[in-house]
């Protein structure tokens, strides 16, 4: 392959995915299948992110579960970094496992609340490098630094840092063992609207520092907008829309693009002026 082709090869792929599941709907009855994702395909070139938005159930999250080999698709491709990935149980190599990682909504669910945070960031090394305990701590220390927070944090218990502070913690552990791919399932949601934008910057800052791919699943199109490269809109598990986030946000094609966007609340600062300033509450300008 030449060095053109491996620049412009990207680092995430899928081909047609579908995930399908068989429901039981009674005795005697036959099951329903609810079509998940219908034939899902993008591409994704690396240090990019690309938002995918839509509204609950629309298949968001199914697709993330795949992109991470926690579901298997029912059909179609999935390559990382060019390389096809066999999801099927007991074929997935841990080599292809290390370049893929997820950041959930809820830090604290997915954090064990036994274990001190240093246990936590070192496990996956313990698991799939085989360093010794001093190397280990080593490198979770540095990544609690890297993420904002600092040495005298390793000791400590999940319960004992705020939410902002747990996903810190989450998205460190992602790293720890130098993933290209990370998938971002709703990882703001949950937080005020200032440690938003902290943890939104640490994302940013992580992904020039390391070179890092983004799935960024979110409902929040303000955080798309300012996050996203590109934005593909999935709707009933299909993706009925894909460009890059200017060209998605100024120009949507699909009518249900543009009702979800219609549907976001916007401040008018300048309409909210007027009706105070109508009833009283404020003087006008000038």
């Amino acid at each position: 392959m030449s060095a053109t082709q491996e620049k412009t090869r990207p680092m995430l792929e899928i081909r047609d995915i579908k995930r399908d599941y068989h429901v039981p709907t009674g005795l005697f009855k036959p099951e329903k299948i609810v079509h998940a994702v219908k034939g899902v395909s993008f591409s994704l070139e690396a240090g990019k992110t690309l938002a995918i938005v839509g509204e609950s159930g629309c298949g968001k999250s199914t697709l993330a579960r795949i992109l991470t080999f926690i579901d298997e698709p029912t059909s179609g491709e999935l390559l990382i970094d060019g390389n096809k990935v066999d999801t099927r149980p007991g074929h997935l190599t841990p080599e292809m496992r290390r370049k893929v990682q997820i950041v959930f909504q809820n830090p604290y669910g997915s954090l064990n609340p036994r274990q001190k945070i240093g246990d936590v960031l070192g496990e996956p090394l313990q698991i799939n490098t085989g360093m010794s305990a001093a190397e280990r701590r080593e490198r979770a220390t540095e990544m609690l630094i890297k993420v904002g927070l600092g040495p005298e944090h390793y000791n400590r218990y999940p319960h004992m840092f705020s939410g902002g502070q747990r996903q810190r913690i989450a998205i460190a552990r992602a790293l720890m063992l130098n993933p290209k791919l990370l998938v971002l399932d709703e990882p703001v949601s949950a937080l005020d609207l200032s440690v938003q934008a902290q943890v939104l910057n640490l994302l940013a800052d992580l992904q020039d520092e390391f070179g890092l791919t983004y799935v960024f699943i979110s409902h929040d199109l303000s955080v798309v907008r300012y996050i996203a490269d590109e934005v593909m809109v999935m709707y009933f598990g299909e993706a009925v829309e894909y460009g890059t986030r200017d060209a998605v946000f100024s120009d949507p094609q699909h009518e249900y693009t543009k009702t979800l966007f219609a549907a976001t609340p916007r401040a008018d600062v300048e309409s909210i002026r007027a009706r105070l300033v109508a009833k009283g509450r404020l003087k006008a300008a000038g």
